[in-house]
């Protein structure tokens, strides 16, 4: 059996861990306190702790895999690194939260059936939690279109629909458009926030990854290509909302290449995967461990202990005066 183990992914990922549940239909893996090879992202610092075992990246995020910390890694960046790195984008992963990204002629046909229902549904929406790190261009976009029409904000950041909704794919399909803007603009990182809207029959309008026609089909979408863009993608959004064939044909068209599917993207991660299993653990490390990157780890878990008693501390004094407030009230 290969013991594996995983850690600092983010909240409520072990409650529906989709990597364990690939790895279960193409290897004898367990899980185990003292696995043989570590998968971790870049929600904590649990992989510091872990030496004796190969390590594996996998970020989500608008980040850079580090290689002084991981043997292997997984992103979204067209890097090319021997056989330590494999380009796996979140969208992907995304994918194994839906039964079928394409649509059948039988789906085709009820969508089109339903055309009239498509052009008369509510006209915006932007759902996102809060701005903090994002890319200001997002918010100014969503006061600009809500200038023409308003915008339904759904999320808890510039609600205004009353409170958050419970269920985004649900709400954003009774929506010709949702904004679909990422975090940041960053060459092949495109998110669930492009994949939600397709999902949902929704025309997204995207910002995000310049490289993004990469993987999708160019013209299928509505795109903002710079942020001195914003102007002529209003206008495109308004032409398209003021003309029901045009807005159901861009609507209708296949917005994924046809060498971008699952089928695709689960081979590259076996291949991937097969590779780092398929040699004794020792003869898979990749990592420097001797030199001066040993004193780059060892500071990193030096900060990390700093950071976690900081972390412990304030979370006492703030204990200690809610006590305080509730003996001595004002």
């Amino acid at each position: 059996m290969i013991k594996i183990n995983f850690c600092d992914f983010w909240p409520g990922f072990d409650s529906n861990n989709l990597f364990l549940k690939f790895f279960e239909r193409h290897f004898p893996v367990v899980i185990h306190d003292k696995p043989d090879y570590l998968f971790f992202s870049v929600y904590g610092r649990e992989h510091l702790k872990y030496d004796n075992c190969v390590k594996i990246l996998y970020t989500g995020e608008n980040l850079v895999p580090d290689f002084n910390l991981c043997d292997y890694a997984i992103g979204f960046h067209y890097l090319e690194f021997g056989d330590r790195y494999l380009r796996y984008p979140l969208f992907a992963y995304y994918q194994w939260h839906y039964e079928n990204l394409s649509i059948s002629e039988s789906q085709s046909s009820q969508l089109l059936a339903e055309d009239e229902s498509l052009t008369k549904r509510k006209f915006c929406n932007f759902v996102y939690s809060n701005n903090v790190n994002s890319d200001p261009v997002r918010d100014h976009f969503f006061n600009e279109l809500s200038k023409y029409r308003k915008v339904d904000s759904g999320g808890r950041h510039l609600n205004n629909i009353g409170g958050p909704v419970k269920d985004k794919l649900s709400f954003i399909k009774d929506y010709k458009f949702t904004i679909a803007f990422e975090n940041s603009s960053v060459p092949g990182y495109t998110t669930e926030k492009l994949l939600e809207p397709i999902i949902a029959c929704s025309l997204p309008v995207y910002y995000g990854n310049p490289l993004v026609y990469l993987d999708f089909v160019p013209g299928t979408f509505v795109r903002l290509e710079n942020k001195n863009d914003i102007e002529r993608v209003i206008e495109e959004i308004i032409s398209l909302d003021s003309d029901d064939t045009k807005y159901l044909a861009m609507l209708h068209s296949k917005k994924f290449k046809s060498e971008n599917n699952i089928q695709k993207w689960e081979e590259h991660l076996k291949s991937f995967l097969a590779n780092i299993f398929g040699q004794p653990p020792d003869h898979a490390y990749r990592r420097p461990v001797f030199g001066f990157n040993s004193f780059y780890v060892e500071e990193l878990k030096l900060q990390a202990q700093l950071l976690e008693r900081r972390r412990r501390l304030s979370s006492v004094k703030a204990s200690i005066r809610n006590t305080v407030s509730r003996i001595n009230p004002k």
